[in-house]
């Protein structure tokens, strides 16, 4: 059998839809989203297997252009390692948008691996007649190897953007088993479901100075005892994210707690609280104890 397996790295600028196509395309949550910039900060495979292809993909932080500290660096520097690295490049953009953003990842689009073009938000066009006037003015733009209009949030056009993609794949036995859907850790989605739920509920209060650190994961038959710790940048932002009498925190446990419950098909016990690290953003030290690259 003709067996084709690969890795697609699903890139793009902030707030186009990556985390929410990677989900999408896996079937399940393994990356989280918001509607802030900077939410997906790692790489993050999600896996589909179907009968005949493995499919890889490899969300990555959108490309920043904005707030260039060590963790933006970090965030830039691993969107264009995975470039180099994958098979296929799924680009994502919105429906009838193009500006500087995606003019600045052209210049990092690897020229020897197949780029295929994701209109993302088609079901959001007012106007849905000027989709194709838009396809064929992309086209000019870039040596596309395809340009497939979706929406990730509807499903819409995925099958397609799949059928597409495998074309591109290289024959190959698969990486992973059938059922796995992410390679990353229960540990490592515990913190990212909790950093998901800070992004949702804090707002604008508190743009980007926040991560969460898993300082012990514990299992316990179907019991999973999870101690999480919130670190800010500042001793004022201490107060935001606790709130008053600590009712925002507990509602934001609460909630990471419901997806991690649901995501691991087991109970979770959570114990979160927050600690302040000033310049932890800027400090490349920090940021590999949190596990960035």
């Amino acid at each position: 059998m003709n067996f084709r397996t690969g890795y697609l790295a699903i890139v793009g600028r902030p707030n186009v839809g990556k985390s929410t196509l990677n989900n999408r395309l896996v079937g399940a949550k393994v990356s989280i989203t918001s509607k802030k910039a900077q939410t997906t900060r790692h790489r993050i495979h999600g896996i589909l297997t179907t009968e005949d292809c493995q499919f890889i993909f490899v969300d990555t932080p959108g490309f920043q252009m904005q707030h260039r500290n060590a963790l933006n660096r970090m965030m830039n520097r691993s969107v264009t390692q995975t470039l180099s690295d994958v098979d296929v490049v799924l680009f994502v953009i919105e429906a009838g948008r193009w500006g500087s953003g995606e003019d600045e990842i052209v210049t990092v689009l690897p020229d020897n691996r197949p780029v295929l073009l994701v209109i993302n938000k088609v079901d959001r066009m007012q106007d849905k007649g000027q989709l194709l006037p838009f396809m064929q003015k992309m086209a000019e733009t870039y040596p596309f190897a395809a340009i497939v209009p979706i929406s990730a949030e509807k499903g819409q056009g995925v099958d397609e953007l799949l059928k597409v993609a495998a074309g591109h794949l290289p024959e190959a036995p698969p990486v992973f088993d059938a059922d796995d859907i992410t390679d990353r850790s229960e540990r490592f989605l515990a913190a990212e479901m909790l950093r998901e739920k800070l992004f949702r509920n804090l707002g604008e209060e508190l743009p980007y100075g926040i991560a969460v650190e898993i300082e012990k994961f514990e299992q316990e038959g179907n019991l999973r005892r999870i101690h999480a710790a919130v670190i800010v940048d500042k001793q004022a932002h201490k107060g935001i994210v606790i709130g008053k009498d600590g009712e925002r925190l507990k509602r934001i446990s609460t909630d990471a707690r419901k997806d991690m419950e649901q995501l691991f098909g087991g109970r979770v016990w959570l114990e979160t609280w927050v600690k302040v690290k000033s310049g932890w953003a800027d400090d490349e030290r920090v940021l590999k104890s949190l596990g960035y690259e």
